[in-house]
């Protein structure tokens, strides 16, 4: 016995059938007006050639055979063989039409869909779960469609079937007619009653199914089942997955039971009432006031009439259930943009380098203002704040770590009050203990995030006044974890610049140190990395990434040098490609090496978002401050050579 629990408020509908939202939804049809104008001349015709054949059979039966009329019996016949084709001729036509308007939604729907999340923040992204916004984009813009292409046309053509058959038989018998529609009302109740119930599971539904292909993007990308089979816990996540899917499959069954409950309620109501219209109809032939055929042509309406009465009578369910596809495509459209162009915002064109930071402060915004609305887990904590030191979000005394002496990274703010200026063509490194907030300094350069308080300029611009694919065209960015496309080396290398030689490729990877390792794989430049490049080393994949900036020859260069995970070998190849692309450009580098170190223009000491150091080498040595406790702990070792490893025996 199956059995679903709903929620005990109806909150969870943010949705509501208003007239701003139902014009909203109709605007997008508007770019269809000629197409809905041709398939609304179609629909008459094709109604008027469905409700031909009754008004021929009522002929038949009342005046051709009885006459004899043999060449009107002829013509009664071709009549009856016509209609069908013709109804069928202009069905392919009406629904050729009704295609395009329906398809046509669907590509504006996504387009618009994916031309917004593409202007979000980085902040969205790390908010949000991939297989729930995949469901905004496939699932529910295909359920939005439903709206326009077979709803709003459906209930159009039906509409005016209804009103044509409801004429029709009340010009045959005004009262036969009123005993067929005497329990209409009822019908009309019970569907209203249905119709917010399934509007409902229609959106718990959509939550549920999210909620599933949510953890399904999370554990069947590569990254994720990796990690399962490290763990070894196939079981656990077999277990979890067998929970979600186990609840839509039990709000499908419920939701299936109450429509199939519905339908049989309505045809049993709809069946009482041609039961009433035989019985009247039946006593009105028989009264001599009522002709055979006018009886065998009303029955033929009154079942016509049925299926434009059950379409109308279902419609609003229908439009209900698609609407709340749209509120959920909506409500990601509406995401206001974080990060995008000021009005009159300036194109770049020569690009010095200039680079500076003043007053600066930022933090990573823990809310969920701006950002799409997650489904509903029930009995899972979902609002998982960051933990910050101090009391109530203030910056309260630094704690430090007992065992290694070390200050706590934990805060509130990512960044304090940083200012520094880096002149072009300069090699800024940065250093600092993990968490100081150097990620999050070259996060800000190509805006991926704006700053809370204070300015970014290049060359004297800020940032917010630059246009963001200007800006994106003279920066270049190599990041710690490298992202390649499940596609060829070439098609990864010329994402950086499209119409880029065979010839520039190649220049580009040897500069970058890996022209032979590719030329020597089966394939060459057409040799598919596989999902997130997973089909080769991380070495690998770091020199094509340098390879795809050295491609786009940025003037601003930020790099996270970070090798410690990489063999001696790939390691060296990958600080030569290194040194090649910084040479004339303005180059922001989180520094691991100390040869990178040292061949810094400035050195920026970070620690707890701050800047607390900036110099060069030696004077920052004779300082004797965090730099030179860093120098010890992780550089120095670099002069001294590779140590031996001692063993106790």
């Amino acid at each position: 016995m199956w059995h679903y629990a709903y929620p005990d408020s109806t909150e969870n509908e943010s949705a509501k059938l208003s007239w701003p939202l139902v014009r909203r939804v109709l605007s997008y049809a508007r770019p269809y007006r000629l197409q809905i104008l041709v398939l609304l001349t179609l629909i008459p015709v094709q109604i008027g050639l469905e409700l031909i054949t009754p008004l021929i059979l009522r002929d038949l039966i009342d005046y051709t055979l009885p006459s004899g009329d043999t060449d009107r019996l002829n013509l009664m016949a071709a009549g009856l063989v016509l209609i069908p084709i013709l109804t069928g001729i202009n069905g392919v036509i009406t629904r050729y039409f009704s295609a395009r308007i329906g398809e046509g939604v669907i590509y504006d729907l996504r387009r618009s869909l994916f031309a917004h999340v593409q202007g979000m923040s980085l902040r969205f992204f790390t908010h949000t779960k991939t297989g729930e916004l995949m469901s905004r984009l496939n699932n529910d813009v295909v359920n939005a469609q439903t709206a326009i292409s077979d709803t709003i046309v459906g209930t159009i053509t039906n509409f005016i079937q209804f009103i044509a058959i409801l004429l029709i038989m009340l010009s045959m018998e005004w009262r036969l007619t009123l005993m067929g529609l005497v329990l209409f009302p009822l019908l009309l109740v019970i569907v209203c009653w249905v119709g917010v119930r399934l509007r409902r599971i229609a959106r718990e539904s959509m939550d549920l199914n999210a909620q599933m292909n949510a953890m399904m993007n999370e554990t069947l990308n590569i990254s994720g089942a990796l990690l399962v089979k490290l763990f070894g816990r196939k079981r656990m996540e077999i277990d979890r997955f067998d929970a979600r899917a186990a609840r839509v499959r039990d709000i499908g069954v419920h939701r299936a039971v109450l429509e199939r409950a519905f339908w049989s309620i309505a045809m049993l109501i709809w069946f009482m009432g041609t039961a009433v219209v035989y019985w009247g109809g039946g006593h009105l032939v028989l009264d001599g006031v009522l002709t055979v055929g006018t009886i065998v042509a009303f029955a033929a309406y009154m079942d016509r009439l049925f299926n434009p009465l059950e379409y109308l009578t279902h419609a609003p369910m229908e439009f209900a259930t698609s609407v709340v596809s749209f509120e959920r495509v909506f409500e990601v459209v509406d995401l206001p943009l974080e990060v995008d162009d000021r009005p009159g915002a300036i194109e770049l064109r020569e690009v010095r380098g200039q680079l500076e930071f003043s007053e600066v402060w930022f933090r990573y915004e823990m809310g969920d203002e701006g950002l799409l609305r997650q489904v509903q887990r029930h009995g899972r904590v979902e609002d998982v704040q960051a933990v910050l030191s101090g009391s109530n979000g203030e910056d309260a005394t630094v704690s430090v770590d007992s065992a290694s002496g070390a200050k706590s990274q934990a805060r509130e703010w990512a960044l304090e009050g940083m200012s520094f200026t880096i002149q072009p063509g300069q090699l800024a490194a940065v250093v600092g203990p993990s968490g100081a907030g150097k990620t999050t300094l070259t996060y800000l350069i190509p805006r991926l995030y704006d700053p809370t308080e204070g300015s970014i300029a290049i060359d004297g611009h800020d940032l917010r006044d630059i246009r963001l694919d200007s800006l994106a065209e003279h920066m270049g960015m190599v990041t710690q974890e490298t992202f390649l496309f499940h596609d060829t080396i070439r098609t990864n290398l010329i994402y950086a610049r499209l119409d880029a030689t065979q010839a520039e490729i190649e220049a580009a990877c040897k500069a970058a140190n890996i022209h032979q390792f590719i030329t020597e794989l089966p394939a060459g430049y057409d040799t598919i990395v596989g999902e997130r490049g997973y089909r080769l080393s991380g070495g690998e994949k770091q020199r094509i990434a340098i390879a795809r900036v050295i491609l786009k020859d940025p003037r601003i260069l930020v790099l996270d040098e970070a090798t410690s995970h990489l063999d001696s070998q790939s390691e060296t190849l990958i600080q030569q490609a290194l040194e090649r692309i910084m040479q004339q450009r303005t180059s922001i580098v989180i520094a691991h090496r100390l040869s990178t170190i040292l061949a810094a223009d400035v050195i920026l000491v970070m620690d707890r978002g701050r800047i607390v150091e900036q110099g060069q080498h030696a004077d920052l040595l004779a300082h004797n401050g965090l730099y030179a406790r860093l120098y010890e702990t992780q550089f120095r070792r670099e002069d001294r050579g590779p140590r031996s490893l001692e063993l106790p025996l």
